[in-house]
């Protein structure tokens, strides 16, 4: 199979994530390096030679990122013109679909391979195939129960714990063909996986249950577990160059961005500094998530915590699980 269409969804809001995301769409916001889209991107087999995002909340931002940074594959960006849900953002994209096409959320991050979703496909038939992952507390997710062929006879969004029709979630991958597209009503706001995918199971959606490492980073607690994730297993053909911070002390892994500085600074484990971004002697950073121009003042502490562009942190305040931009509330992670 060649010439593939991967279609991407990056229309939330990120609300989770605010207020960091009052300025930065989740998907750009760097984990290990790189925007946690570009990682979700990494995920697309071989074969997928486009990709689509589908795309909403800050669409000029993503335009103006993959202008700035191109993505080692080619990507188009549709738009859409007011919020259409999972559902009516891939309807919007439609036409710019093959037949398979992959879908993938924007903010995955895992340690799949995706050529088996196609393999079986092409081997068990069917409608499309879906990735789960079995978590401990299903309640948050899509959540679906399987026949003994691992075709999925039930999926319910977001079931109470103790009703739940298995532990296997969605993991945000899929294989389908176009002509699941008809299902979807067009120019109306639709959510995917409450009122389509459940219509869609009699005409045989098989599901691919994966035993790997995944996080979904749509809240900070998860999204810094993205990024450990991310750093404990590095792709050999996507590792960012490597981390200089003239006269800090750097405890791997650590990523820091251009323009960087923190001489007499302590940075690390599990550390992103985006560009520009200024340290002062005796500041800590550690298992924390800094975006562009950022201030850490001397004797100042960050830990287990997100902050937005241009954030200043004055000398000796100690920052312990905080999501914290320039304007916009703090709530706790």
């Amino acid at each position: 199979m060649s010439g593939v269409t991967g279609v991407v969804l990056v229309g939330g809001f990120g609300t989770r994530l605010r207020p960091v995301t009052y300025s930065v769409p989740k998907q750009l916001i760097p984990v290990a390096g790189r925007p946690i889209l570009y990682h979700a991107l990494d995920l697309l087999p071989p074969e997928v030679d486009r990709i689509v995002l589908a795309c909403g909340y800050k669409s000029e931002v993503f335009e103006s990122y993959l202008e700035a940074h191109p993505y080692p594959r080619p990507v188009k960006l549709v738009r859409e013109t007011t919020p259409l849900g999972t559902g009516g953002g891939l309807k919007n994209v439609a036409l710019e679909a093959t037949d398979p096409f992959y879908l993938l959320n924007g903010d995955v991050i895992a340690g799949f391979d995706l050529e088996p979703l196609s393999q079986t496909l092409g081997t068990e038939g069917g409608l499309g195939i879906m990735g789960f992952v079995e978590v401990e507390d299903p309640s948050p997710y899509g959540v679906a129960r399987f026949d003994p062929s691992g075709r999925i006879v039930e999926f319910v969004e977001k079931p109470p714990r103790e009703s739940a029709p298995s532990r296997w979630i969605n993991a945000g991958v899929s294989l389908w063909h176009r002509e699941m597209l008809e299902a979807i009503p067009a120019g109306v706001a639709v959510s995917l996986e409450k009122e389509v995918l459940p219509g869609l199971l009699p005409r045989k959606v098989l599901g691919m249950r994966y035993r790997a490492w995944w996080e979904d980073a749509g809240t900070p607690a998860r999204l810094l577990n993205a990024q450990a994730l991310l750093f404990d297993h590095p792709r050999t053909d996507r590792l960012p160059p490597p981390s200089r911070l003239e006269g800090a002390q750097v405890i791997p892994p650590v990523a820091v961005g251009a323009g960087s500085s923190g001489a007499g600074a302590i940075v690390g484990r599990y550390v992103t500094l985006g560009r520009n971004v200024h340290l002062d002697r005796d500041a800590r950073v550690e298992n924390s998530v800094i975006l562009d121009d950022v201030k850490i003042g001397p004797g100042a502490s960050v830990k287990d915590s997100i902050l937005g562009p241009g954030v200043v942190i004055p000398p000796n305040e100690r920052l312990v699980g905080v999501c914290r931009a320039v304007e916009g509330p703090n709530p706790p992670v």
